[in-house]
């Protein structure tokens, strides 16, 4: 079996919500809940937040985490897994898979983990990259929300903050919104690092867009329920609703309880 190893990356120096990994939500740091969810995942050979900042550090070593610290410097999360890669696994296999899980991504779940894990072994696509349906216009037109299109065999085609596709001439338009839950191979993670930024990615703020404007493809997996990145204290409030409905949430902070 393809040895995975989870990357969860996570700063304090957030342009829009400023220390919201250790923001609480039903009492537990939201990079915790994270950190959590993604245990409850099979499959996944190593959990590790990579951060650049000592509090986080010492928030998930706290729990019985493991972190490691990285550079301050890093334009996007996936090069923050990179660097963390390369610091704990620097002879990992090239076919090896790196799962990064934005360490904003609350509503996490194994059953995504694990739909992402079966489109890497059946495609051995460089990337796998989770996408949740859209339900709301205004979630399409928010450019803090970012959407993706696809072919009809899953690649992706483009991300944008911008509502594509359009819903200007066509009714029941497919809306689709990236996540922050992407897979790579070891050995396309390397490559990552070592590619010139991209004019559309820097046009966009979407690191993928990196990948795509170097021509390698991405395959990306739907699922047909809500996903939620925290970007801002309204989604903080949000996400808390949701979490304390949530059964697999009640399961984990339930074990810290004890």
């Amino acid at each position: 079996m393809t040895e995975t190893i989870c990357i969860i990356p996570a700063r304090m120096a957030s342009g829009r919500f400023p220390g919201k990994p250790l923001e609480p939500l039903l009492g537990l740091a939201l990079v915790l809940h994270v950190w959590e969810r993604c245990r409850r995942a099979e499959g996944l050979d190593r959990i590790v937040v990579a951060t650049c900042d000592e509090e986080i550090r010492a928030a998930v070593e706290a729990r019985g985490g493991e972190a490691v610290m990285t550079a301050d410097t890093h334009p996007g999360c996936v090069d923050r897994t990179e660097e963390a890669i390369d610091i704990l696994r620097p002879d990992l296999a090239d076919d090896a898979f790196v799962l990064m899980v934005q360490g904003d991504e609350i509503l996490i779940a194994p059953d995504m983990i694990a739909g992402i894990l079966a489109a890497y072994e059946k495609t051995r696509a460089p990337v796998v990259n989770l996408v949740s349906r859209i339900d709301k216009e205004a979630d399409h037109d928010d450019p803090n929300v970012v959407k993706a299109v696809a072919a009809p065999d899953g690649r992706a085609l483009y991300f944008s903050r911008a509502p594509i596709p359009s819903r200007s001439r066509a009714d029941d338009v497919p809306m689709w919104q990236q996540t922050g839950v992407i897979g790579l191979s070891a050995g396309f993670l390397k490559t990552f690092g070592r590619l010139e930024r991209t004019p559309l990615e820097m046009i966009e703020h979407i690191d993928m867009m990196r990948t795509l404007e170097h021509g390698y493809p991405i395959q990306l997996v739907s699922i047909d329920r809500e996903t939620l990145g925290v970007d801002t204290p309204a989604d903080r409030d949000r996400a808390e609703g949701i979490l304390a409905a949530d059964p697999l949430t009640a399961e984990y902070l339930g074990a810290l309880n004890d």
